[in-house]
């Protein structure tokens, strides 16, 4: 992040002119030692790179091989955006489920990128894995869903939320209109963890629907929700702009836990949720498994309802 169940029954709840409004079947639940597989390839490839999966580093084009190879052997249409930051050439991967309606999109998104001080495994390794794994999760259900799903996995978020921007800026007016909701998953197996959902205040209309969905994944599983206004702190904050509908999940940065948080959710009041955010400690000794595996089902859970699985 920058620095800046059962079945399930949603009725009346409208993200752009997608409406979910029909039972919709119980999400997976998304096997979280798949998620910290894909974490430790991560951790292997910053460690022969350098110690990092920065923007313009081979680390980050590793990762992104490595996640869009999955992605093609699982049967996914994907393609490389590519853009310039910084002096050197960027690169988003966005991956689309082939199967649903072209024209309502449901997009979920994280950014793939570290800093250049670490390995950067929370930070966005947590949430580009477990979209990996829900992406591939689909795959293996061979799912048909009513909608069309998209993931991307941007570049330069640490940057500046450049990769995401980039991506949005390049479509054109028919294009941005087929997206009807962006979800995204910046941080979310943070080790002192949060269980934080965006916002919907001050977003664009349809936002509240997919706040909704995240609320209830989690509910589901008995943990208690926050509510954060995370701002233009991530990938989201272009998708808003473009007044496409938005939400997601976080579990908590550079903020310290308070004792009633602790009380609610676990872990240390007073210290950080992540105190090796930034870090060169942000390794996969810098995750708490627990948190990333309820976000990852909630990640499942809000798309299976989004897409009309």
């Amino acid at each position: 992040m920058k620095l800046l169940a059962a079945m399930v029954l949603v009725v009346g709840t409208t993200v752009g002119t997608v409406t979910p409004a029909h039972a919709v079947a119980a999400a997976p639940d998304i096997p979280v030692a798949n998620v910290q597989a894909h974490l430790a390839e991560l951790q292997r490839i910053a460690t022969a790179n350098g110690g990092n999966r920065a923007h313009g580093r081979p680390g980050y084009r590793a990762s992104l091989d490595y996640v869009k190879a999955k992605l093609d052997a699982a049967g996914y249409q994907t393609r490389i955006h590519t853009f310039t930051a910084s002096g050197a050439t960027g690169y988003n991967l966005i991956a689309d489920w082939p199967h649903g309606d072209a024209n309502n999109v449901i997009m979920s998104g994280g950014h793939l990128d570290s800093v250049s001080r670490g390995p950067g495994i929370n930070d966005n390794g947590s949430g580009s894995a477990g979209l990996l794994e829900v992406a591939l999760t689909v795959s293996r259900q061979n799912l048909r869903p009513q909608n069309r799903l998209r993931f991307g996995w941007w570049g330069a978020e640490e940057l500046g939320l450049l990769g995401s921007t980039a991506y949005v800026n390049s479509l054109t007016a028919a294009q941005r209109s087929v997206i009807k909701g962006y979800v995204n998953f910046d941080m979310i197996g943070s080790p002192n963890p949060a269980y934080f959902v965006y916002s919907s205040s001050g977003q664009p209309s349809g936002s509240q629907a997919i706040r909704q969905l995240l609320e209830q994944g989690f509910a589901a599983k008995g943990v208690q929700t926050e509510l954060t206004s995370v701002g233009g702190r991530s990938d989201h904050a272009a998708f808003a702009r473009a007044g496409i509908p938005i939400g997601g999940t976080f579990s908590g940065a550079e903020g310290r836990k308070t004792a009633a948080q602790a009380q609610k959710w676990g872990g240390s009041a007073n210290v950080a949720f992540d105190r090796c955010y930034h870090q060169a400690c942000d390794t996969t000794s810098n995750i708490n498994a627990t948190s990333l595996d309820r976000h990852s089902d909630v990640i499942a859970h809000a798309l299976y309802a989004l897409i009309g699985a």
